[in-house]
């Protein structure tokens, strides 16, 4: 794979990517492209950080890049997950890292780096870079931020709270990555990283490749805390076919539609062709080759929404059955499982 074929696999990942035409000459420096992704871990691991995940790192693996994923013990603490409880924190993640590993994540080329273990091995590096970006910004552009942790500018934030950004912002330098590979509502402290190199007058920046968010079931954000929102990566066939079957799939709508979203943004990623059966009535069964004209016959009305439910739930717990395999035979995994589920 040439350079400018790396570019544009990389820009398939990017719903938006802060700056796009710095990938290049990145990739013509001919260094160890670092890439860099951090979690909390927290509560059940759904759809979009699995299998989504999985295939977005992949790409970058593909292109020969180093991930280094920073699993944030000490921000879920910070951030009052689990009670605060760093016990049950560190198990949750140790769980997040088996499901990767049940979902074909290249684990050769990532590297999960607990952010409790490398601050207390690297600490005088750490807070004297915690230390200079807390003078660079006041706390009003701090708060700013605060969408990270799944807060808003205007809450009662602990003193903590208020810290997370400075931390998420310092993680990008301390672990050297040259991209940042993180959701939408990530975004904020990313480009707060940006603006600390101006401010400091670092030449290389890291860019910044924002991937898209998908939709909750409902058609509204998806969340952790709405269980029937979302496919879990632990779901049962059943709670999957049960979740779809009850999705927000309004004909014709292709705006706002978390069926058609699970289709482009993981079905049509791990296979080239879908086939959407439909009684010979309507028309017989057809086979897309792209997402581009699924999305289009059912712009024009020519796919009913339970057929294309029907479709999405085979697909699905197609690709969920080796992780719930893995757990199922895996006996560390299945009692990992069952720990964190106990909390």
């Amino acid at each position: 794979m040439n350079n400018i074929d790396k570019c544009n696999l990389i820009a398939t990942i990017g719903e938006e990517i802060n700056y796009q035409n710095e990938l290049l000459p990145l990739f013509e420096s001919g260094k160890q492209i670092i890439v860099y992704d951090g979690f909390e871990p927290s509560g059940r691991m759904h759809i979009a950080q699995g299998l989504l995940r999985t295939i977005n790192t992949n790409k970058f693996t593909k292109c020969g890049c180093k991930f280094k994923f920073w699993v944030a013990d000490w921000f879920a603490q910070m951030n009052l997950k689990y009670g605060g409880d760093l016990n049950k924190i560190k198990k949750a993640g140790e769980l997040m890292i088996e499901i990767w590993k049940a979902c074909g994540m290249d684990l050769e080329n990532v590297e999960f780096i607990w952010a409790s273990d490398e601050i207390n091995k690297r600490s005088n590096e750490y807070w004297k870079l915690i230390l200079d970006i807390s003078t660079r910004f006041n706390v009003n552009r701090i708060k700013k931020c605060s969408k990270i942790m799944g807060r808003d500018k205007e809450d009662d934030l602990m003193c903590s709270q208020l810290y997370y950004p400075v931390m998420q912002c310092a993680d990008i330098f301390f672990l050297k990555a040259d991209i940042c590979s993180l959701g939408l509502d990530q975004r904020k402290v990313n480009m707060l990283a940006r603006e600390y190199c101006d401010k400091v007058k670092i030449k290389h920046k890291p860019i910044i490749v924002s991937h898209h968010m998908i939709l909750g079931l409902d058609g509204t954000k998806m969340s952790k805390g709405n269980p029937n929102n979302a496919i879990f990566m632990d779901d049962s066939e059943m709670e999957v076919n049960s979740k779809i079957k009850k999705a927000f799939c309004q004909p014709g709508n292709i705006v706002v539609n978390p069926i058609l979203e699970y289709f482009k943004y993981i079905i049509f990623e791990l296979q080239p062709h879908v086939e959407v059966k439909r009684k010979e009535e309507n028309g017989g069964n057809i086979t897309f080759g792209n997402y581009k004209d699924m999305e289009k016959d059912f712009e024009q009305l020519l796919i009913h929404p339970d057929d294309l439910k029907q479709c999405l739930k085979s697909l699905l717990n197609q690709y969920l059955l080796p992780v719930r395999e893995y757990f199922k035979n895996n006996e560390h995994a299945n009692k990992l499982m069952k720990q964190v589920k106990s909390f």
